[in-house]
């Protein structure tokens, strides 16, 4: 069974700092392709952020320069480091893993940026 946990999520101040985790279990971790994803009230969810297992990285044009993602495969991890965060990050973040045209999701985690 495949499972996705996200955490690291919060209350913090514009121009503050997240790091996101998310926990993988029961998958291939080191050959599926990862994303972050994220939804803000009344949006649909939108890609933040991806990284393949090759080790490409590629970001919304929106969180470029303030967010990195980055994997552990030793610790079937994955982790969004959030930077100089304003309120229009706020919404719940999702972690999910593409393997062989399969999607998984994680429950998510919230994040709240206050100005």
């Amino acid at each position: 069974q495949v499972q996705l946990v996200e955490s690291g999520g919060g209350l913090v101040q514009a121009g503050g700092s997240l790091r996101l985790s998310c926990a993988a279990s029961g998958i291939g971790f080191r050959i599926a392709a990862m994303y972050w994803y994220r939804q803000a009230p009344g949006k649909q969810r939108e890609l933040v952020a991806s990284l393949t297992t090759a080790g490409s990285t590629d970001y919304a044009d929106y969180v470029q320069g303030r967010f990195t993602i980055s994997r552990d495969n030793a610790k079937n991890a994955l982790y969004l480091q959030m930077n100089s965060l304003k309120p229009e990050d706020t919404a719940v973040y999702y972690c999910s893993a593409h393997l062989l045209g399969l999607s998984y999701w994680g429950q998510g985690t919230q994040v709240t940026v206050s100005s």
